[in-house]
């Protein structure tokens, strides 16, 4: 009867078992919710969306990009080819909204609504204030004062090896060097659109005759194909960088200085505050432009940079910008990206840009910055990697929005504030190049 009894018991599933199964199995979600929920929201969103519904400004805006941004980042970082060779969330979020305005799938209210909040609600301005305010006010003042003076070396190698790489590389494939390096090198290296291209199409109007529009149809091709090659090779860089953990500072640039910064515990008061300081140092820096010939964002980055080693900030300050920072990044990433793809990328104008000719030149070009970012790089003592992504990819892409997308691709958005610098700065010194050289290609 008891050895009867035994066999019954052994045949009984174990209910500690499926209960400690369960607790093993992570539950499958989006965005922090259950992917049930999820769906249900964005179902929601898109019958408010179609049926013309939408509020306008701030909150329609902000919920298209959110839940469609986030959709599109969960669906690119769980594709195996597209996750791990192509950019993953980042690339879909972008490329997904801008083939939505392309096919007709988003209204045009919608994709109006959405531009405007980018662009003249400074939704994009507001995203990278954070993010330079905060990691600037929560890095290493050590490391601050280190890294700073090296930088400009690895952007002299990015420019250099960007022009040799793209100038040969288009010369083999038929371009002219003036084609190669003033139509494709130049807008490329230059900083984005309204720091570089736009600018740049002004210079060359002055100096080569034609209206400033005929060159910013000849820019933009070239911009824009420039920064999807920014995107796919961050992520490859980062795959890299797993592979050969010698060639990375897993998200720190300067080699030999390692510092691992203490888990925050959030306070909510904290957040406000560095949401204050995230706007007003903004704002300085805007301030200032009026005054100084220098892009804002490079003005506040020297303006957040002085505080932060002078050690004039008060400990709350520098802990609620680091917080507000990491709750804009964790939060609104995807969101941002998706409103790129909408207000910032003409997928009509990439795609008639894809003759095999000019996108060997161009992949020369971002190649030839990563090259020479990451060799001079290694030289004033940084990691090749982090240096290939911030003076080279960061360089070579389409400014503000090709820094969020392209150091998203990598895992490394505490390199902003050197991202920006590439982006403003030496989409300055670009533009001051290309009128020093117009005259030799003309």
């Amino acid at each position: 009867m008891s050895s009867s009894a035994e066999r019954v018991q052994t045949n009984q599933p174990s209910t500690q078992g499926v209960t400690l199964l369960n607790q093993n199995k992570k539950a499958v979600t989006l965005f922090g919710l259950p992917l049930t929920w999820f769906f249900v929201i964005t179902a929601l969103t898109l019958v408010i969306m179609y049926t013309g519904n939408l509020p306008g400004g701030m909150i329609g805006s902000l919920l298209i990009m959110m839940v469609l941004g986030e959709l599109f980042g969960w669906i690119g970082d769980h594709t195996p080819i597209l996750k791990t060779y192509l950019g993953g969330g980042a690339i879909l979020a972008i490329f997904g909204a801008a083939y939505m305005v392309y096919a007709g799938f988003i209204p045009d209210g919608t994709a109006t609504l959405i531009n405007d909040f980018m662009k003249d609600g400074g939704f994009l301005n507001f995203y990278i204030a954070a993010l330079i305010t905060g990691s600037i006010l929560g890095m290493n003042k050590s490391i601050l004062i280190k890294v700073g003076l090296r930088y400009f070396l690895p952007i002299f190698g990015a420019v250099v090896g960007a022009m040799a790489v793209g100038g040969l590389l288009g010369a083999m494939v038929g371009f002219t060097l003036r084609d190669a390096v003033l139509v494709i090198t130049m807008p490329i290296m230059g900083g984005g659109m309204g720091a570089g291209a736009v600018p740049m199409s002004q210079i060359y109007s002055e100096l080569m005759g034609n209206d400033p529009s005929y060159y910013i149809s000849m820019l933009v091709p070239a911009l824009a194909l420039g920064n999807v090659f920014a995107i796919i090779i961050a992520s490859m860089l980062n795959m890299l960088g797993k592979k050969m953990p010698s060639l990375s500072g897993k998200g720190q640039l300067l080699k030999g200085f390692e510092y691992k910064e203490e888990k925050p515990s959030f306070d909510i008061q904290k957040m406000g505050i560095g949401l204050m300081a995230a706007v007003l140092f903004f704002s300085v820096g805007s301030l200032l432009a009026g005054f100084i010939p220098i892009h804002a964002y490079a003005i506040m980055i020297i303006v957040v940079a002085i505080t932060k080693v002078a050690g004039i900030i008060p400990e709350s300050i520098l802990n609620g910008a680091n917080q507000w920072y990491k709750f804009v990044a964790k939060n609104w990433t995807f969101a941002l990206l998706f409103g790129i793809g909408i207000a910032y990328t003409d997928l009509g104008t990439v795609l008639e840009a894809l003759t095999i000719q000019y996108i060997v030149t161009v992949l020369g070009v971002v190649v030839g910055a990563v090259i020479g970012a990451g060799l001079l790089g290694k030289l004033v003592g940084f990691y090749p990697i982090e240096s290939a992504i911030t003076a080279g990819l960061c360089m070579a892409n389409m400014g503000g929005t090709g820094d969020v997308a392209v150091l998203s691709s990598s895992k490394r958005m505490e390199l902003m504030p050197f991202a920006q610098i590439s982006s403003r700065l030496g989409g300055a010194i670009i533009l001051l190049l290309a009128g020093l050289i117009i005259p030799f290609l003309v």
